[in-house]
């Protein structure tokens, strides 16, 4: 699939020119609720963000948090940025203080970042209510802290808070707040959708009126929240009516429901509207094939799990589950994606389930290394299990790796015995009342090599002590199993209306160090189905290291 040309037709006012990305995450992203991003994580995060290729990263705010001081600090040591400038967050001077003499402005000229970020009040009513002064005064707080900053060698970046907001209520004030920012010297003025509340058409208008007061050579950017779910949106509605400069965090993370998105707003950029706003140098054309590695690897460090329908960058960004859908990718995947998930550094994924025909079955046979093209009754066999097995509580969408042992059985007449179970057992001891820790326990009988194992293991709960107690009893004959781990578990209970007789689902994540594969079980209650899925999991695992049965 080729990258789909942009069309000027449907974006007329889109600039010439440079453009810049302006990347948030490590100030306004980390005031989402439960990231806490350690002096380390920052530095880590600031390396990914610059082989993306953004323009800017917007390290914190140094002199009002000691955390954001000590980054800069570090960050001039350690931190060797070959796309992107380190940007400083601060505000303008107090009122009635020169900037020179404002402590939190000189701290900003003090983290030795290149890039200064000031938020400017632009809402008459913020100027007036919250920092309590006039609003000429608001304008040469605004004046003396630019000016003063670009006298100290810093490129200026005013963020002006609350404008879209501001505007809507005095225009004319809105207006001079930017116009007082490029005459001071700042080369970018930002206008900030604080609250989050627009929508794309109120966005261009406003854009718009403030472009032609400008001038078209002043640099407009954009900052938007989500609140309304508009974040990129009104983002790409700003570019369209004269914004060169766009600021968003990976994973749209942010206060309340976020900030725009910048992974979508620059693959939107680059891949729709034929922009290249990413660095681009000799050893590379773009960071975009790099966007689906780098949002799954800040959400390592932000220990926030990857949101699945991520636009571009989920799992399930090119995932297709109808069999309608599989039977025209099969012909050509331009039919049902709207661009190459290749660009993206993403993958298509055929989910199989009880809606899957036999293309989706063929097409995910093909994903996971089967040719079943010419086996038609493999393809009818398979189908017929796979809507039997959903019937009865089973789904595959989650479980790649149970399924390939559906397909092995299905071609190769058998799953690879690599151990045969006698029985199993768990018991779980509860010394004392309530709020005391239980104890369990689980033993394993088997046979293996040859030989005969009796293994008991204990864990925090039954399903932890059974994969205790299966692995130790393997391995002794499969010494891989030392590196095997369960790293998630899900619950589901199926037609609850049975109660406690009702059928229970699990879903097993598994790793080897190397890679991460899902296994699912089916059962009366909870044990049977987990036994199922880590069983799976053990018999996969195993299979993909090339083991053979012994």
């Amino acid at each position: 699939m080729t990258a789909p040309t942009s069309d000027t037709t449907l974006s007329p006012a889109l600039p010439a020119g440079a453009f810049q990305v302006y990347d948030t995450t490590l100030r306004d992203g980390a005031q989402q609720e439960g990231i806490a991003l350690s002096v380390a994580d920052k530095i880590v995060v600031a390396g990914l963000l610059d082989e993306l290729g953004v323009g800017f990263i917007e390290g914190g705010w140094p002199g009002a948090v000691p955390k954001d001081t000590e980054f800069f600090k570090r960050a001039a040591k350690e931190l060797d940025l070959r796309n992107a400038e380190l940007a400083a967050f601060g505000a303008t001077r107090k009122p009635g203080q020169r900037a020179s003499q404002d402590p939190q402005v000189r701290a900003l000229v003090d983290s030795e970042a290149p890039v200064v970020a000031l938020v400017a009040k632009s809402d008459i009513r913020h100027a007036e209510r919250a920092l309590r002064t006039t609003g000429e005064e608001n304008l040469a707080m605004i004046a003396d802290s630019v000016s003063f900053l670009v006298g100290e060698g810093r490129r200026v970046v005013v963020d002006a808070e609350h404008f879209f907001d501001g505007f809507r209520f005095d225009a004319a004030y809105a207006r001079a707040a930017v116009l007082t920012a490029f005459e001071a010297g700042a080369e970018v003025v930002a206008l900030c959708d604080t609250n989050g509340g627009m929508v794309p058409s109120w966005v261009a208008q406003v854009v718009a009126d403030v472009r032609a007061a400008v001038g078209p050579d002043a640099v407009l950017g954009m900052h938007a929240h989500n609140d309304s779910g508009c974040a990129v949106a009104n983002t790409l509605a700003a570019v369209e009516a004269g914004c060169r400069h766009v600021q968003g965090t990976v994973n749209g993370y942010g206060e309340r429901t976020g900030n725009a998105d910048l992974l979508a707003v620059v693959a939107n950029l680059e891949l729709k509207y034929g922009l290249p706003v990413l660095a681009r140098d000799e050893e590379r054309s773009s960071g975009l094939a790099e966007l689906t590695r780098i949002a799954h690897a800040i959400s390592e460090v932000t220990n926030i799990s990857p949101f699945a329908r991520s636009p571009y960058v989920g799992a399930s960004a090119f995932a297709h589950k109808a069999g309608l859908h599989a039977s025209a990718i099969k012909v050509d995947p331009d039919l049902y994606q709207h661009t190459d998930p290749a660009l993206v550094g993403n993958d298509m994924r055929m989910l199989v389930s009880d809606m899957a025909g036999r293309a989706s079955i063929e097409l995910k046979g093909r994903e996971l290394g089967f040719d079943l093209s010419q086996r038609p009754e493999v393809l009818s066999r398979v189908t017929e299990r796979v809507k039997d097995a959903e019937a009865r509580g089973y789904t595959y969408e989650a479980a790649d790796a149970s399924f390939e042992l559906l397909l092995v059985e299905e071609i190769e007449g058998a799953r690879p015995q690599y151990f045969t179970v006698e029985s199993w057992r768990t018991i779980v001891e509860r010394a004392g009342g309530r709020g005391t820790p239980a104890n369990a326990e689980a033993t394993v009988k088997l046979h293996a090599g040859g030989e005969r194992f009796v293994s008991t293991g204990e864990g925090n709960g039954p399903v932890n002590a059974l994969d205790h107690a299966l692995r130790q009893a393997l391995v002794g004959v499969y010494p891989e199993l030392e590196d095997f781990e369960l790293i998630d578990f899900k619950v589901r209970i199926l037609d609850s209306m049975h109660g406690t007789d009702a059928v229970t689902r699990v879903l097993i994540e598994h790793t080897d160090g190397q890679a991460v594969w899902q296994t699912v079980g089916v059962g009366p209650n909870l044990l049977e189905a987990s036994w199922e899925a880590l069983t799976d999991g053990t018999i996969w695992g195993l299979r993909r290291r090339g083991v053979a049965p012994r």
